[in-house]
């Protein structure tokens, strides 16, 4: 039966300093991840996670590998501890950490392809001048609505990118378009909050960019799930390779589901979800979709004993 679920976060989750507190835990992660991912994209993420400033982090080149390699590290604390997930899941980014954690990639391989998603978006962005706002307080379908009169007023692209708890929409999409969305949001009694994201993530835009990103997937080494995984895309089980393969593809241009992968967790058993990484965004959101589950977090040392002593009590 699941109980537990192991949930990772996306881009957003980043902070100064993140990772410091899970190498005084252990100091041999610094050899096996930090250094190792250093030498494997050549740049000094090691360095950045631990004592970068949050203008190093702004760039989503730095910020995404260091959530991802972060998330992991609290991963291996975890299981060094004997705490292991009944499922897992993970929002956008966090997707790629998931699949590490089901044994779906190995972490290098899913590290490389964090990296290549990041650059391609990145230049998707740069040409299309675009913008990613999270509205607050309107329903999906509302929002939905927004875009479409928003397209009609100013032409563009602006889209539905996520659906993170039931009254938080994220849009995506050209500046000006999006731009309108967000006032309209605002006139209706929203609030907004602009994502730096690097570029239009999980939208149409992006459809060139997932041609190309599909050729590199295809030449990975992609396993079946040996944990039960939920796609943040589509909120259902994944159960073979091929599956995970057309959910990261997908994940370029489809919109993220999460309020649909919590809810086939909670359907299946699950009543504990630990945020397996930096920040607290995802536990602030499973507590909007499901107010009586019991969320752990593990972005402190401090927490992440919390959550430890908690689970292994719970199993004794």
């Amino acid at each position: 039966m699941i109980r537990t679920a192991f949930v990772f976060p996306g881009q957003g989750s980043e902070c100064v300093g993140m990772g410091r507190d899970l190498l005084a835990l252990r100091p041999d992660l610094a050899g096996s991840y930090f250094r190792a991912a250093d030498d494997l994209l050549g740049i000094p993420l090691a360095r950045l996670c631990l004592e970068g400033s949050a203008r190093d982090l702004e760039d989503p080149a730095v910020a995404q590998p260091a959530v991802f390699l972060t998330s992991l590290a609290a991963l291996e604390v975890l299981r060094g501890e004997g705490v292991v997930p009944d499922a897992v899941a993970g929002h956008s980014l966090g997707e790629y950490a998931a699949l590490v954690a089901a044994g779906v990639l190995e972490w290098t391989e899913a590290l490389w392809l964090v990296r290549l998603r990041g650059e391609l978006v990145a230049t998707v962005g740069d040409r299309v001048g675009s913008a990613t706002v999270a509205v607050i307080g309107l329903r999906r379908t509302d929002v939905t609505r927004m875009c479409a009169e928003a397209r009609a007023a100013v032409g563009g692209v602006v889209e539905v990118a996520g659906e993170n708890e039931p009254r938080q929409t994220v849009v995506s999409g050209q500046a000006e378009a999006v731009g309108h969305v967000t006032a309209a949001a605002r006139v209706a009694g929203a609030r907004t909050r602009v994502l730096r994201t690097g570029g239009p993530f999980h939208s149409s835009l992006l459809r060139e960019a997932e041609a190309e990103f599909t050729q590199t997937l295809i030449a990975t080494d992609f396993r079946a799930p040996r944990v039960p995984l939920v796609s943040g895309v589509t909120g259902q089980w994944v159960t073979s390779a091929a599956e995970a393969v057309v959910a990261l593809r997908t994940q370029l241009t489809s919109p993220v589901r999460w309020t649909g992968a919590v809810e086939s967790l909670a359907a299946s058993g699950a009543d504990r979800f630990v945020e397996v990484g930096p920040g607290q965004v995802l536990g602030a959101l499973v507590r909007k979709i499901l107010p009586d589950a019991r969320v752990h977090a593990t972005n402190t040392a401090d927490r992440l004993e919390r959550t430890v002593a908690a689970l292994t009590a719970s199993t004794v």
